[in-house]
């Protein structure tokens, strides 16, 4: 297969290129690639590496995205490809995101029109754009996603949130919901995770929440690192400010991996306290994650506190929603229910 031309980039003088995919903005001599590993300069053009070619393809339970409020109970086509923008110490999937050597020969071609019909073949509702970050294959996430919307599938990333403004703007066209990691202050980015701050990742989310995509955010909370309580009040009220009260916030515990092994698993009790940070400053659904199991993996009222969802580990055992409704005082319940309610 021939590789596939990148999208989101300028030329420059002698053959030098430019990506404009993310706000690295990778300035590129022919033969090199920018940071996320996967896009090279080739004579003055800049190609996707990773075009067509997963390196991850399976079945996931839409909560395990994390999310909460898009279709609950269904199973989603989940992909990825290789390759990360961001350098995260913390990173779960580094052998994929990061690999220290990629053939990206030895990856099979699939084209995105295999990739929707895997999805039908399977009777699943939509695809997953996940366990690396989406970002960095676009051309392939945005042709795949064109396909599924015009079979009448879903679209979801999981995403750390570092895109410009353009490509931002021609994903939501496709895109029905998104979770993103807002991982901490500038501080924390700078430290762990290789950017200079959050401040692209917000106004992403923002041309998200105006092209009317559903949000989740996810909060993986690092002891003494973003566990502290005015880091997580600072969080949460840009995210009540920019975002809305009824945006989900799922806060994530953490465990050892990849180049952060010497910090211990974080405590439960500091997710209930983040919790309760959120709940307090006005937030309607709260959510603890990789505890189970735990009473905040489940969706109540927020008009008469009844249960509404329960889960157990990335399943649904009792959905008391009607039409995206609370079946008890009939408020409506905030996100995209599916077929199903």
């Amino acid at each position: 297969m021939k590789q596939k031309e990148a999208l989101f980039y300028k030329k420059l003088k002698n053959e030098i290129v430019q990506c404009q995919l993310c706000p690295h903005f990778c300035t590129l001599k022919n033969g090199e690639r920018g940071k996320c590993g996967v896009r090279e300069n080739k004579k003055g053009k800049l190609f996707s590496l990773v075009y067509g070619k997963p390196c991850s393809i399976a079945v996931d339970a839409i909560e395990k995205k994390p999310l909460f409020h898009f279709w609950p109970g269904t199973r989603c086509l989940s992909i990825a490809t290789v390759g990360c923008n961001l350098s995260c110490l913390f990173c779960q999937n580094w052998e994929i995101s990061h690999p220290e050597k990629i053939d990206f020969d030895s990856f099979k071609y699939i084209k995105p029109k295999k990739i929707v019909e895997i999805c039908k073949q399977n009777k699943l509702p939509g695809i997953a754009y996940t366990y690396t970050e989406p970002g960095v294959y676009a051309e392939y996430a945005l042709d795949c996603m064109k396909m599924a919307k015009k079979q009448g599938l879903y679209n979801v990333w999981v995403s750390n949130g570092f895109i410009n403004s353009e490509p931002a703007e021609k994903v939501s066209k496709y895109l029905d919901a998104i979770n993103v990691d807002l991982k901490g202050d500038v501080k924390f980015y700078q430290k762990l995770c290789g950017i200079p701050n959050e401040e692209a990742i917000h106004k992403a989310l923002k041309i998200y929440k105006k092209n009317k995509v559903w949000i989740e955010i996810t909060n993986l909370i690092i002891p003494s690192y973003n566990d502290k309580p005015e880091q997580i009040k600072n969080l949460v009220l840009w995210v009540k400010e920019n975002l809305g009260v009824t945006t989900p916030i799922h806060f994530s515990r953490f465990y050892p991996c990849y180049k952060l092994t010497d910090v211990e698993p974080t405590r439960v009790e500091t997710l209930e306290k983040a919790a309760k940070i959120a709940k307090d400053m006005g937030m309607l659904y709260i959510y603890v994650g990789n505890v189970y199991p735990h009473e905040k993996e489940n969706t109540f009222c927020p008009k008469c506190k009844k249960l509404l969802v329960k889960r157990r580990l990335f399943s649904i055992i009792e959905n008391n929603l009607k039409k995206g409704k609370c079946k008890y005082c009939h408020r409506k319940i905030e996100g995209f229910w599916g077929i199903k309610n």
